[in-house]
């Protein structure tokens, strides 16, 4: 059997990784375009997780088996950068910790004049990331992007390893 199958067993963990990243991608837009929860900041930045993991786990389905591992490292590390992004949106959610100044209240909160509320106003995006949109079971979407991108990044971390053990 050649390494060039796209489902063969080591193919695998890419296939989830790309599944669960584009099920991630369209949920993201669904909600934003079919229900109008429009994105904050930090939720549109941990879609560039999502992207750059479906595209290295669609190139892993592609190349030859000797690449695949390289291409599943990076797809693994850019989820766990998104997973990042995720808990620190969350803690801001939370109010664990301090959001940056143009996606919290911040910035209104220090304004002293006139001039600088005003500027604070218009310089603050109408969705705020300390607010939670929308939950599930007292879950915000940034937990459940949290939750999702740590167990996809797991799957392109160890996967390929688990297949490859499991297969010997």
């Amino acid at each position: 059997m050649s390494d060039r199958l796209p489902l063969s067993a080591f193919r695998l963990p890419a296939l989830v990784v790309a599944l669960g990243s584009a099920l991630a991608l369209a949920a993201a837009l669904i909600f934003q375009y079919g229900f109008g929860y429009l994105p904050c900041a930090l939720c549109h930045d941990q879609r560039y997780a999502h992207v750059a993991a479906l595209v290295l786990a669609l190139a892993a389905l592609l190349v030859p088996k000797r690449a695949h591992r390289p291409l599943m490292i990076l797809a693994g590390l850019a989820l766990l950068t998104g997973a990042g992004l995720a808990a620190y949106h969350v803690g801001i959610e939370q109010g664990w910790w301090q959001g940056p100044s143009g996606c919290t209240t911040a910035a209104l909160d220090a304004a002293q004049s006139r001039e600088e509320l005003r500027d604070a106003l218009l310089a603050t995006p109408v969705v705020r990331c300390d607010e939670v949109a929308w939950s599930l079971f007292g879950i915000s979407m940034a937990g459940y992007n949290f939750i999702l991108s740590l167990g996809l990044a797991a799957v392109a971390l160890l996967g390929p390893g688990l297949v490859k053990r499991r297969a010997s």
